[in-house]
């Protein structure tokens, strides 16, 4: 009888709650008001040649290049950063190797490091959920081929510092960095281009989130040249479908449209913030675009109470040290007004505020 690997019949699986996202959906930290005009337009354009032809990447990663001020040689586009994350997965490892991932993170480090034969080596958060910067560098081995951190870090909003992460990877010359920067636009901060002197570093990032095409599936995997080549030999070269290719320098060319979005998404961050310190929940600050608090006991009365008034939140309770956390993304400004209405609504119907805050 055929059987899968043994590697793959232990890997643990991803099941997002997709099903039933009716409403306003801040459990997935997408763009909540969509893509630039700018790609719709070229959407509508699309021929029937571009679709009967092979997608060409190159001559788009060119285009992505010039605009993050890199060479082509030092950038891949990839079927969003999960493919980022395989490719490298892919590319680095072997059975009996190591990868360091501070946890709580996005799951899927794990099951694609897993899935190489390699072992996941998960170095818990400090406190706060503070980056470990220590830990991390106590762990690394002669057997640590990569090293997964998300900067903003997903689900907590946490961040490490670059001299801190340029250090990491200074201490481990033969692993391979993986700085996944998806909530870049929502931090400021990046290790683009420190791979000059740090070959190993990679910098990986989405458009699903401030540039709204999450439903196109496209990433961006950036590094030394030399390492890129090897990573290149990995991927598909048909790995970005044609409509994704087409679209995407017209979301690259519309950065008034990205900045507005994130100067909303921001101010409602902080409002958040301080609404939730107004009412005594605890919460976590963050740099991405979502926030994460916890409500205990109240966590899913307070996920259905906010469901029923058709807006949903992410549950994140099985995430290590997360029990009774609920994670909150943000959106447009009026998004974000009635979020906070809401929020506070239901958290005074299931008892999670005290009355005296309510007066």
């Amino acid at each position: 009888m055929l059987r899968p690997r043994a590697a793959v019949q232990s890997l643990p699986t991803y099941h997002p709650p997709l099903a039933g996202r009716q409403g306003l959906r801040l459990d997935f930290n997408e763009n909540t008001v969509g893509c630039s005009p700018r790609v719709l337009e070229r959407l509508r354009n699309v021929t029937l040649d571009e679709l009967a032809r092979y997608p060409e990447r190159e001559p788009v990663e060119a285009v992505a290049a010039a605009h993050f001020g890199l060479t082509p040689e030092e950038v891949v586009l990839t079927n969003g950063v999960d493919e980022a994350i395989h490719l490298l997965c892919e590319t680095y490892l072997e059975p009996g190797h190591e990868a360091l991932i501070v946890v709580p993170t996005f799951s899927m480090y794990e099951i694609f490091v897993s899935a190489t034969g390699a072992k996941a080596i998960k170095i818990p958060a400090g406190g706060g959920f503070s980056f470990p910067t220590a830990a991390v560098l106590n762990q690394i081995r002669d057997t640590t081929r990569l090293i997964a951190i998300a900067n903003p870090n997903n689900p907590t909003g946490s961040v490490a510092a670059i001299d801190d992460l340029v250090q990491i990877a200074q201490s481990a010359p033969n692993a391979a960095l993986l700085v996944d920067e998806a909530y870049f636009e929502f931090h400021g901060e990046t290790l683009q281009g420190r791979w000059q002197n740090c070959p190993n570093i990679f910098a990986a990032r989405t458009f699903s989130k401030a540039y709204g095409l999450a439903g196109l599936r496209l990433g961006l995997l950036m590094g030394h040249s030399q390492q890129m080549s090897a990573v290149r030999r990995a991927a598909s070269p048909y790995n970005v479908n044609g409509v994704a290719l087409a679209c995407l320098p017209e979301a690259l060319a519309d950065q008034d449209y990205v900045r507005q979005y994130v100067q909303q998404v921001c101010s409602g961050r902080e409002g958040l913030q301080l609404e939730l310190g107004t009412l005594g929940i605890p919460y976590w600050p963050s740099r991405a675009n979502f926030v994460l608090m916890r409500l205990g006991e109240h966590n899913q009365a307070f996920i259905r109470g906010m469901r029923e008034r058709g807006i949903l939140v992410r549950d994140r309770s099985r995430d290590p040290g997360c029990e009774g956390c609920v994670r909150i993304t943000l959106g447009s400004s009026e998004q974000t007004e009635k979020l906070l209405l809401v929020l506070r609504e239901v958290l005074y119907e299931i008892g999670a505020v005290d009355q005296e805050v309510r007066r």
